[in-house]
């Protein structure tokens, strides 16, 4: 995945029913560019350079792994989706939404389309006030100073009024802090890791991958199953138990939730299709003498990928050892997912369908699996 920015914009209206157009405008920010991690209050302020009507201004931080060009094309289009034409002529005119870019991290870019930082932001009391109500101590990236500074130094004398109502967080929309561990569970491929990780960034959860990578006995596995099967499952049992227990018992006051890639049950669902039926009666029981002590999850999500999919995202991610997985292996494991889903008759597991979504690439993608989840 993309390492996330830091995006500071400045929105104002003076057109309309301009709250309304400001909450609009985050609302259509956090679905089309990323997360919304804070918001300034709202002030009132005159209009400058032009007359017209007051503006309502404010200020967010948004996390995105778009690129910049990509970020200034979304905003573009959501302020002409919500009635905002951008003339030509250099004057400034009365609007119902203005998104501008101020900061991309410590990013200094210019072209004939984007300029960052925006160059006029030091001189606008509209934008450096409500920036400094969240982000004090960040320094501009050219001057070197930190934005308290320059408010306090800026030669706009504009009267300012803040305002008592506050903007909402869309992030309330898809809350899944009221689960306290969730377990995100797939097929080979399917995306469980990546998920689980973009929920546990954004919704700062204490996030558990499983650690595959460490196991010796997963790549031998691939090259001769039937060899090296019962060591791979017993060694992935106590791994996953160990990091569990561990993990999941030891409560963060600082983390909302916990969020995990898998479930203690994948071990019980593999064993059944890679081991023999001597061993998997043993595995069994041992799993079960292991499996009272863990915590079950409050929701368990099950994301369903077919298996063209699957095998595109095997190929794509490069593991040199998972070159040689077949499509009716991939297919047993989600029969067995789909069997242990079947007989737990708990309203608690949530079967996703992600087979035409791309929640990496499509936040509207990701968005709608995190509503199917608290939904």
């Amino acid at each position: 995945m993309k390492p996330l920015q830091n995006i500071y914009l400045s929105l104002g209206s003076n057109q309309g029913h301009k709250f309304e157009h400001l909450q609009q405008a985050i609302h259509a920010i956090y679905e089309n560019v990323g997360a919304i991690v804070k918001i300034s209050p709202v002030y009132k302020t005159p209009a400058m350079g032009f007359d017209g009507d007051d503006f309502l201004n404010c200020v967010v931080l948004v996390q995105s792994m778009l690129s910049p060009a990509k970020v200034l094309e979304t905003i573009l289009s959501i302020e002409l989706k919500m009635g905002r034409e951008r003339k030509q002529t250099g004057k400034y005119t009365s609007r119902p939404i203005d998104i501008d870019i101020l900061l991309i991290d410590d990013l200094v870019k210019k072209n004939t389309k984007l300029t960052v930082p925006h160059p006029e932001m030091q001189n606008r009391k509209f934008v450096l006030q409500p920036l400094a109500d969240i982000a004090a101590e960040v320094a501009h990236p050219v001057f070197r100073k930190k934005i308290i500074k320059l408010l306090a130094a800026t030669k706009d004398e504009s009267k300012l009024e803040k305002q008592s109502k506050w903007l909402v967080n869309p992030k309330s929309d898809y809350d899944i802090s009221t689960f306290n561990y969730i377990a995100i569970e797939g097929n080979i491929g399917a995306g469980k890791t990546s998920l689980a990780t973009q929920m546990a960034t954004d919704f700062n959860a204490k996030l558990i991958l499983e650690r595959f990578k460490d196991n010796p006995f997963l790549p031998k596995f691939y090259k001769d199953q039937q060899r090296y099967a019962f060591p791979l499952e017993m060694s992935f049992l106590a791994d996953r138990y160990q990091q569990l227990l561990e993990d999941i018992k030891q409560f963060d006051l600082f983390k909302e939730c916990v969020i995990a890639d898998y479930d203690a049950y994948k071990s019980l669902i593999f064993a059944k299709v890679t081991l023999a039926e001597e061993e998997y009666a043993l595995y069994k029981k041992l799993f079960h003498l292991m499996h009272k002590e863990l915590p079950k999850p409050d929701v368990y999500i099950y994301l369903y990928q077919n298996t063209e999919r699957l095998l595109e995202n095997i190929k794509k991610r490069g593991r040199t050892y998972e070159q040689s997985i077949q499509a009716d292996y991939l297919k047993k494991i989600n029969e067995g997912y789909l069997e242990f889903i079947k007989n737990q008759h708990d309203e608690r597991i949530k079967i996703i369908d992600i087979s035409a979504l791309d929640f990496v690439k499509n936040r509207k993608d990701y968005l709608t699996i995190l509503r199917q989840i608290v939904g």
